[in-house]
């Protein structure tokens, strides 16, 4: 890899603050939670204030999965990633941590779009108790929604983080 698409690398990434300033009035940002078999997908409003699910792609070769990413941002007029980031209870980074880091690199950029990392920590499992617990549901039909109301979960809290006083 040349000296170039090594520094390219590196400004595909921000921080959240950064990212959400980047944007212009009226683009959204698209919130994604890669799991090993489904990737949830949640797209914010146009006031980066909300966060809702969108739907789950199944995960597969790299360049499939970032056309779809990158139809669902041009439709709806998406312009950065936020992807989930699973660090440890301890708030450390392990494994599955640096290879989310690695795919979000390469969906970034496969799509041409920047993107921030934000904690995904206990997003499944508060997606799961609320749908138990609140909505009743059962395991088959929570299998169905679970991936991208976490990928809600996550875009909503790196939406309430970055947003200024």
């Amino acid at each position: 890899m040349g000296r170039g698409q090594t520094i390219n690398m590196r400004m595909a990434l921000f921080n959240m603050t950064d990212l959400r300033a980047s944007l212009a009035p009226g683009e959204r940002l698209i919130g994604l939670d890669p799991g090993s078999r489904v990737i949830g997908v949640a797209l914010s409003d146009v006031s980066l204030m909300l966060a809702s699910p969108y739907g789950a792609i199944q995960r597969g070769k790299l360049g499939k999965n970032a056309d779809e990413v990158a139809t669902i941002a041009r439709k709806h007029g998406a312009r950065g990633l936020v992807v989930g980031l699973p660090l440890s209870m301890d708030g450390t980074a392990g494994p599955a941590a640096q290879a989310a880091r690695d795919w979000a690199h390469a969906m970034s950029m496969a799509t041409g779009m920047p993107f921030a990392m934000f904690d995904e920590r206990l997003s499944s499992s508060a997606v799961n108790r609320f749908l138990i617990d609140e909505a009743d549901m059962t395991r088959k039909k929570r299998a169905a929604v679970v991936d991208q109301m976490a990928a809600a979960y996550m875009l909503q809290a790196a939406l309430d983080a970055s947003r200024g006083p």
